[in-house]
Parts: C-alpha cells; structure tokens; sequence
C-alpha cells in the first residue's frame, strides 16, 4: 500500500475539531468537515445547537478555500425555514458560501416528517447548498433519499463499514450501495476508517472517498500534510457503460466570475492541492476555468502581479469543458483529448440545469479507465 504525503497549506485554526475528506485515488483532501465543541452548558435548543456547531466550524476554519462539510440533524430540517435562514446568515457571516458548503443530513427520518425533511432539502439546494445525507445502509436512512433528495454525496453508516471487513454479507451491501449511488450520480464516502485493511476493503468494495483516524490524528489541522494510503485493486464491474462520470467527481474551488485575479491568486496559495478554480455566475452556472500552472506561470513572469493582479481574473481563464454528470467516464475521456493544448485540464462536471456540480481531473480518467 502506497503512502502520498498531501499538504493543505491554510492557517491554522483552533476551537474545533477538523476532519478531511480524502479521495484516495487523486490523493488529495477535496473537502474538510468542521466539528465545534459543545457549548458551556447544555443546549435546551436542539436546532439552535446545530446551527451554532454549524457555524462555528465555518469560523474556525476561516479562508481555507476548500468546500467545508457541515452536519444537521433531519429533525431541524424538519422544523421549516427559521433554522435555515439562521443557518445561512451565521455562514455568510462566516464568509461561506451555499455552494462551498455541503450540508450532511444526519438522524432519524420517521414517515411523519419525511415531507417536511424533502422540502427542507429542496429550500437547502435552491439555496445553493451541496446537500448529503449520513448514515447510508441503516434503518434510519430510506434509500428513496438518493433518488428525492438528489444529494450530491452520501455517508456510509459508520457501524456497516466497519463490520463490512469481516462480514461477507455486509460487503455486498456496500457494495450494492455504492452500486446504486453511482448509478444516480452521487459519490460515496466511509467514515471512520481505523485499519488498512478496511480501507483496503471499502477501496475495492468501490468507495473512493474516506475519513478516519487512520488518515489524519485526531488533532489535525487544516495547514497540515495528510498522509493518504492508497491501495492497489481492481475497480468493480460497473455494467456495460462503464462507470459514470460522477464516480470521479471532485468538490470544486469556486469563485464568482467578477474575482479578478489577486483574489484567485490569495485563494490558490490556500489550497496546495488545488489544479482549478471554477468562475461561476450567480446561478452557479461555470463561466470560465483558471488552470493553476498557467495562471501562476503568468503571473509570476515579469511585471505579471502589477499589471493582472488587479483585473478580473476571467481575462487569464478558459472556456470551461462542460461533460453532464451522467455521462460514462470512458466518453468523457474521449472528449477532453479532442483539445491537445489542454488535455490535462479539469472538466467542469454540470448537473440538468447547468449548475456545477464539480471538477474531474482528467489523470484520474486514466488511471482508473486504464486498469
């Protein structure tokens, strides 16, 4: 099993606790989860309480440009809009956006308020919020979520991929989860994995996206290296089509196409293992890429900070190259070499309507596509 050391360059940041998100395969943290300490006293308000961890995690965290993960319980989502708006004016004041933002779903979802919990969901992504939901694979988490909820990740429970290790029949319900999230197109993560032979397991079991203490110490703080350990095995059978684009879909850097270029400058020197930042409109909808080596090339050459620095970043960004989340990985492939001066860029990854849903790199294609 290989080791990768990725630095996330940030300042570090105190009062809560933070988690990465690691994509095994490109080796590199694509999203951090915040988690606040608990208040001095006991909370009579169990809805305030989340919003409150919610955005306390996004201040501790402060400028580090990668998306941040945040939970919040079904039973608040259910409560209407009053947590949400709270929850979404707490986050700007924080200086976060909907779209760099993925709020996890997480606890019970009775039949009673299961209505309530969609359209809750539905205010989240309408907003702009990447949405998740935890707890994939037990009771408590209908599989109907994946298709009503459109969530753009889903947590294993933490109990099944633990146990899924040593138990056969457990491995294939992982398997036939990630199975069934990839065929709607969302990414699968596994929390709390503790071995390398768990890791091992849920890699080969078809899940790319991971957290636990055997990836980072439980001190961690973003501006730390990560050591990523990355197994050898074989991809699952996927079908005829192969797998789906949104198998390799990674968070995206996103900034509003009027940054100009100091701002998208400030924002790469925060995130090491950043290749794009995606140029988005007020819809979401992608309107350029900045690739990271030319922009930092065309900069740094004489005279580069003074004459670009203060201009929209777009004027040094590319025409992004689109491919919808459903689309097999193999044509995706195909497409992003019909362009020889910017094969290795990232592909912008766009849901129905043309908002972005992330970036895939193209090295990953090639790694997995090649096995």
């Amino acid at each position: 099993m290989a080791v990768l050391d990725t630095p996330l360059s940030a300042g570090v940041a105190g009062g809560a606790l933070f988690e990465p998100v690691l994509d095994l395969d490109a080796g590199a943290v694509v999203a951090v989860a915040a988690h606040a300490g608990p208040p001095p006293g006991l909370s009579a308000d169990p809805a305030a309480e989340d919003v409150r961890r919610a955005v306390e995690g996004a201040r501790a965290l402060g400028g580090v440009p990668l998306p941040l993960r945040v939970a919040l319980r079904a039973e608040t989502l259910a409560l209407g809009r009053a947590p949400l708006t709270r929850l979404h004016h707490g986050l700007h004041e924080a200086g976060r956006r909907p779209r760099d933002v993925i709020v996890c779903i997480t606890g019970g979802f009775p039949p009673a308020v299961r209505s309530a919990v969609a359209a809750g969901v539905s205010d989240l992504r309408h907003a702009g919020y990447p949405v998740a939901f935890g707890g994939l694979g037990a009771a408590h988490a209908p599989l109907d979520l994946l298709i009503d909820g459109t969530p753009s990740l889903v947590e294993l429970d933490r109990d099944l991929a633990r146990r899924a290790v040593a138990d056969p029949r457990r491995a294939a319900l992982v398997a036939g989860l990630v199975t069934v999230a990839h065929r709607v197109g969302t990414r699968v993560l596994a929390p709390g994995v503790q071995t390398e032979e768990q890791l091992a397991k849920l890699r080969a079991l078809g899940v790319r996206l991971m957290q636990g203490p055997l990836l980072t110490p439980p001190d961690w703080r973003p501006g730390q290296p990560v050591r990523v350990p990355v197994p050898v095995t074989e991809e699952p059978d996927h079908g005829d089509l192969g797998p789906r684009v949104s198998e390799f879909t990674l968070p995206a850097v996103t900034m509003p196409d009027t940054a100009n270029a100091g701002e998208v400058l400030e924002a790469l020197a925060g995130a090491d293992g950043v290749s794009s930042i995606v140029l988005v409109d007020e819809r979401l909808k992608p309107r350029a890429t900045v690739n990271r080596s030319r922009f930092l090339l065309t900069l740094s050459g004489p005279f580069g900070h003074a004459l670009h620095a203060a201009k929209p970043a777009a004027r040094l960004a590319d025409q992004p190259r689109l491919v919808p989340r459903t689309v097999p990985a193999v044509a995706a492939l195909r497409a992003a070499g019909r362009d020889e001066e910017r094969v290795y860029d990232d592909l912008v990854v766009i849901d129905e309507i043309g908002r972005c849903q992330g970036v895939v790199r193209v090295a990953d294609l090639i790694r997995a596509l090649s096995r």
